[in-house]
């Protein structure tokens, strides 16, 4: 089933995500609809807080990038209470989007690589370290469980540049050809 993706100036946006345990109930289906909202929204990650649940879930599968970036043909991965424990290489500014910010992009700035603990769709737990673009969607989608969205990333003059986007946003003055909330 496809969900509504929620938009800037919801509250669960802004909201620290919850851990879940494996008996969180309807997970199996929660991360199918999950994965088809993302595919239907032309995403490559999702987090819960973007469906509206203030939990630490998110799915990501970066492999339509495959072509610009070859180690992402088999990206597709489920992040269950993930904790970033460390970052570290260079500082590496790239162009981001968000489904959950329709029609704005901004240059963020972020580490290369994560090490990171998640557990998968059957909760068994994982340990990486994880480099490059994927470190990035990662980093990304981190960041939404931790009640935060890319543009909090960006200088408080680039803010300010796209205040009036960001608003009409939050006033449903936004078209999008996914299903928004």
């Amino acid at each position: 089933m496809i969900l509504p993706i929620y938009l800037y100036g919801q509250p669960v946006l802004r909201k620290v995500a919850e851990p879940i345990t494996k008996d969180y109930p309807g997970l199996k289906t929660l991360l199918e609809n999950m994965f088809e909202t993302m595919y239907k929204s032309d995403g490559i990650g999702l987090a819960a807080p973007q469906i509206g649940l203030a939990i630490r879930v998110v799915v990501i599968d970066a492999s339509p990038m495959a072509e610009e970036e070859p180690s992402l043909a088999n990206s597709k991965i489920t992040l269950i209470n993930p904790q970033i424990t460390s970052f570290e290489g260079d500082n590496v500014t790239m162009e981001e989007g968000c489904l959950s910010l329709p029609g704005i992009h901004e240059a963020v700035t972020r580490k290369n690589t994560i090490h990171i603990t998640y557990m998968d769709e059957n909760f068994v737990e994982h340990k990486e370290v994880i480099s490059g673009y994927l470190a990035r969607v990662i980093q990304h989608e981190y960041d939404h469980l931790e009640g935060h969205v890319f543009t909090d990333r960006i200088s408080p003059i680039r803010r300010q540049l796209i205040s009036g986007k960001l608003q009409n946003i939050i006033k449903g003055k936004v078209s999008c050809n996914y299903k928004t909330k």
